[in-house]
């Protein structure tokens, strides 16, 4: 990432979106300030991966989405492209491509007319690797690699776009602990240089409560609430909505950790947390 930009600012605008005449999102309105970091979180089925698939527009949508104040629509693929990156939940690797031709892909917006790579897509391709520890596998075909150093490469393609909003669909989901760290911490340190744009989807509440600002918790394809953790991450709200006992610990920084605690079964080792009275948590949407 090399150049100096402004922050870039993000708006679901009551957005609905119906597939095989079930309604997966229903009239969503969520605001992304610019260089803040939005976390996405809710039960599986919510329908996160369905608003990150509104954003790129890669689903059929009512309502409207805004990049910057401007209808996203208005913008040409390329044009988007250079505004937005995506990391995909799953995907689509071509076979046969090295590490480092694969990351270079992410340069394409910047291409024009060129059909090669230039000097500097180059530099910005090794860079990256470097940055991301994947230097060593810059021969290496992608699909030889393990889940979590794809993963790392699939990250690193996207920062190669060199674009202000950064989204991440459950970017952590293939990389084991230690790991999910290192991708997370690296995309901290990014938005800290550059006025970054972050949006994501995670399951793990516990790393979503440390690094995202703002918190919107997705149930039934709608926005259940969203605020800075401390207030969507409390133990109220994960039982209603994600059906689990958990303790919060908040740090002074407003960072916020979640212990989710085992469920007893009833009989065995006494009553067992009874499950949520609001049926929205658990009914899939997509």
């Amino acid at each position: 990432m090399t150049s100096a930009r402004s922050g870039v600012a993000i708006e679901w605008v009551d957005v609905s979106v119906q597939c095989d005449g079930r309604q997966i999102l229903a009239k969503v309105d969520l605001e992304v300030a610019a260089g803040s970091w939005c976390s996405l979180v809710g039960p599986n089925g919510a329908g996160k991966t369905t608003m990150v698939r509104a954003l790129g527009g890669s689903v059929a949508y009512t309502g409207d989405v805004l990049i910057n104040g401007r209808s996203s629509r208005q913008y040409s693929a390329i044009e988007r492209a250079r505004l937005m990156a995506i990391v995909p939940q799953h995907p689509v690797i071509p076979q046969g491509f090295s590490v480092f031709d694969y990351v270079l892909l992410g340069r394409a917006p910047h291409s024009g007319v060129r059909t090669a790579a230039s000097v500097e897509d180059r530099r910005v391709a090794l860079a990256l690797l470097q940055r991301l520890d994947l230097e060593r596998f810059v021969k290496r075909s992608v699909e030889s690699l393990s889940g979590g150093e794809r993963q790392r490469v699939v990250l690193a393609r996207a920062l190669a776009q060199d674009a202000p909003v950064l989204v991440l669909d459950e970017p952590t989901a293939s990389v084991d602990l230690g790991r999910q760290l290192e991708v997370l911490e690296l995309v901290a340190e990014l938005r800290n240089e550059f006025p970054l744009t972050v949006i994501s989807t995670l399951h793990d509440l516990s790393v979503a409560g440390q690094f995202a600002d703002t918190l919107a918790v997705v149930s039934n394809g709608r926005i259940a609430l969203s605020g800075p953790p401390a207030t969507t991450l409390t133990p109220d709200v994960i039982s209603t909505y994600w059906g689990v006992h958990a303790d919060v610990e908040c740090d002074a920084d407003g960072a916020v950790v979640v212990t989710v605690r085992r469920r007893r079964s009833t009989g065995v080792d006494g009553p067992g947390l009874p499950l949520p009275t609001d049926s929205r948590a658990f009914r899939s949407t997509t």
